[in-house]
């Protein structure tokens, strides 16, 4: 009996363990790509989960035109009062031809705008995990397209990372 015990709590640790795994495990966004260049995500089960995280791949317009923005984002990553880790972010801007923005005049404030967001989406736990996920990257882009067509205008079509770096102190 002694020797039992222990092996029938090891058994049903076991059960309790892969249990809460299967129950707590996150829902899988399998993508299926379709033949007019749209991503959606494949209903395996968890329709209702695919339907609120459908993610929608459009080529870009013909007429755009893309203007990198010349330096890097910087964004600390704070930790009991200390830096623990820095996140390096370059990005560029898709305008429509014949957009009205001017990089010389423009960009302080869009910059400002941007690392304020950036470093909101720092302090919710944007960049820990799995950070560079599809679906954490669009919704930074998202985030970012947004905030640059209220600072720019609607000739914003898109927000593109163009590097992305974590450095760990």
């Amino acid at each position: 009996m002694k020797k039992l015990l222990p092996i029938l709590f090891l058994l049903l640790g076991l059960g309790a363990g892969v249990g809460a795994g299967i129950a707590l495990r996150p829902a899988d966004h399998a993508e299926v790509a379709q033949g007019d260049g749209h991503v959606e995500a494949a209903d395996d089960g968890h329709a209702e989960a695919a339907a609120t995280t459908t993610v929608h791949y459009t080529p870009r317009p013909a007429d755009t035109e893309t203007v990198r923005l010349p330096n890097q984002f910087v964004v600390p990553l704070i930790e009991d009062g200390r830096v623990r880790a820095m996140v390096v972010i370059g990005l560029a801007l898709e305008l429509t031809a014949g957009h009205h923005f001017n990089l010389a005049s423009d960009e302080a404030r869009l910059r400002a705008v941007f690392l304020q967001l950036l470093f909101d989406h720092a302090n919710i736990g944007g960049f820990e995990g799995v950070f560079t996920s599809g679906e954490a990257l669009l919704s930074l882009r998202r985030t970012l397209r947004e905030a640059a067509r209220l600072e720019i205008g609607p000739e914003v079509y898109d927000v593109l990372i163009t590097e992305l770096l974590r450095q760990e102190s």
